[in-house]
């Protein structure tokens, strides 16, 4: 039974959501996020990457950089640039991409549910990464970028969802990207509490991205509850922002990789190794797999088609991933990388930079490319309901949730 609470949120006048909006605060390095904040001073970056305030000379994590972004933060509250809820509610979130929709509950999510694993997740996290957004919640005393979640349908919320987006929307606007926005209030109290009931029939709830935020969201509430011995579990430090999506509205893109040489082998000797576990057949066009078990690859201005042999097609549900297969059949068996996320002979590349991105990496930085099928996000929860954790770059989720819409103070 998950625990999905209303809250009393902070979101931007309807006039200025769409400057407020911005990507999460990790798809930008320092100077693409400097560059965004000029181009659009009212952008959520600043809080989010309060840095860009300063000079370059100045560390990402110094305590300067927080209580910068609290300041901004409270300045934008202090000037109406947010507005607040008059009760606790829910919200709608639609995004739409290429003319497909996927539509979620933006709502507080509890950190006993994480800590008891009815929240499950299938990625292992960094305390570098974790640290940095630690300090960024905790100065703010707010959650500012909504964690991905999602969730096996249940009609009841479906129908409170259909329901309310009959009505007209508060926001409604494309981002630069041409990703369409849309967010509705749930705020009848029959409404919230069908909602409220959906989520205690759902038994578990995946995070789907977000990872990080979320980690650091429940070590500020374990943080925040060490220092308030007295609390009660109420109080908004016992819970994080979401946005929780049904698993048959969502999409998962490709991670594709890129790899920098042969490990010594000829492109000839490296093709007749791979047909010990893969059919392989060239093509005119470049691939991108219809089908599980299949990859398209990349080498020497050619495609070529990859089949895997069912006899290196485990039922485990994280050995029989593509990405895991990949990885033990050719990455280590043939290229001698053991370790994705440390090897600098490979990269990632997500799916949403195409076919051209591959080709283009390939001649250029690396030799080699592999288009993926994608995961799926029922094989995602296999994972995580068993216990496991998936490779690294198994999943590229778009499109992304912006951060600033929707702030939830503590």
């Amino acid at each position: 039974m998950a625990e999905i609470k209303a809250f009393q949120g902070f979101r931007p006048r309807a006039e200025l959501a769409a400057r407020v909006a911005a990507l999460p605060y990790d798809v930008y390095n320092r100077s693409e996020a400097k560059a965004e904040v000029e181009r659009e001073p009212l952008s959520f970056l600043r809080v989010d990457r309060a840095e860009t305030q300063f000079a370059d000379t100045v560390d990402l994590y110094s305590p300067a950089v927080y209580a910068k972004a609290k300041e901004l933060l409270d300045t934008m509250i202090r000037d109406g640039i947010y507005i607040q809820e008059e009760k606790a509610v829910y919200y709608i979130y639609e995004l739409t991409m290429e003319g497909r929709s996927q539509t979620g509950i933006v709502a507080c999510a509890s950190i006993d549910d994480y800590q008891e694993n009815v929240i499950r997740k299938h990625e292992n996290t960094r305390e570098e990464k974790e640290l940095d957004r630690i300090r960024h919640v905790d100065a703010c005393n707010a959650q500012t970028g909504p964690i991905f979640l999602a969730y096996r349908a249940k009609k009841m919320i479906d129908d409170v969802v259909a329901r309310v987006k009959l009505s007209s929307p508060v926001y409604q606007f494309n981002s630069e990207d041409g990703i369409g926005h849309a967010v509705w209030v749930i705020d009848t109290d029959f409404d919230i509490e069908q909602i409220r009931e959906g989520f205690r029939q759902v038994e578990r709830i995946y995070i789907a991205d977000g990872h990080h935020r979320a980690a650091s969201a429940v070590k500020v509430g374990l943080k925040r509850r060490a220092e308030h011995p007295d609390y009660d579990g109420t109080e908004e430090f016992n819970y994080f922002l979401s946005v929780l999506f049904p698993h048959d509205q969502l999409m998962i893109m490709p991670y594709n990789r890129v790899i920098r040489d042969l490990a010594g082998m000829t492109e000839e000797a490296f093709i007749e190794r791979l047909r010990e576990s893969f059919e392989i057949q060239e093509v005119d066009a470049p691939f991108s797999p219809a089908f599980k078990s299949e990859f398209g690859m990349y080498l020497n201005h050619r495609w070529y088609h990859l089949k895997a042999h069912p006899d290196i097609c485990p039922d485990d549900p994280v050995e029989g991933l593509d990405v895991s297969i990949l990885q033990h059949e050719i990455f280590e068996k043939l290229l001698h990388i053991s370790d994705p996320r440390t090897d600098k002979r490979i990269d990632f590349v997500g799916g949403i930079r195409g076919l051209k991105e591959l080709e283009r990496r390939a001649d250029e930085d690396m030799c080699l490319a592999f288009s993926m099928y994608p995961t799926s996000i029922l094989e995602l929860f296999c994972v995580a309901d068993a216990g496991q954790l998936m490779p690294p770059k198994s999943t590229w989720f778009e499109p992304k949730l912006r951060s600033g819409i929707f702030i939830h103070q503590l």
